[in-house]
């Protein structure tokens, strides 16, 4: 017979971060999610994924995200609670909080395929002497 689920606290799984914080209620092989609180005024990295599918659903806040592909203009959207956005691997993607914001995170479970291109916490994976991104994929990862 197999083991039955185990019911644990979600916020055991809080990982703090120079903008808020993010809690992991689901690891498994086949997704992940995730809860990001954002503070007002706090940004996350300019980032990409080169594997990752993620979708976010604005629980609670006001955020503006700015989106785009690998080349070309970003374009920035200001999301309200209730609204959610896919974004598909290779996409570029970076989220400002307008008000303090929770944003329920959904996604395939490569946890750590992040390439950061810009960063105000000096965590950027790939910048020039002049602070702007490298286009393209790096290869490059972090947590």
């Amino acid at each position: 017979m197999p083991e039955l689920p185990e019911v644990q606290r979600a916020d055991s799984t809080k990982v703090d971060k120079p903008w808020g914080y993010e809690i992991r209620w689901a690891i498994t092989d086949r997704y992940l999610g995730k809860i990001l609180h954002v503070n007002r005024g706090e940004a996350l990295s300019l980032q990409y994924h080169e594997r990752k599918d993620e979708t976010l659903l604005l629980s609670k806040g006001v955020v503006d995200i700015e989106i785009g592909g690998l080349d070309g203009q970003l374009k920035k959207v200001r999301m309200h609670a209730g609204e959610s956005v896919h974004m598909p691997p290779l996409t570029r993607h970076r989220i400002t909080a307008v008000e303090d914001a929770d944003i329920f995170e959904v996604s395939t479970p490569e946890i750590d395929d992040v390439v950061r291109l810009e960063d105000r916490y000096g965590r950027a994976d790939h910048e020039t002497e002049h602070g702007s991104p490298h286009p393209g994929p790096s290869g490059k990862r972090g947590g």
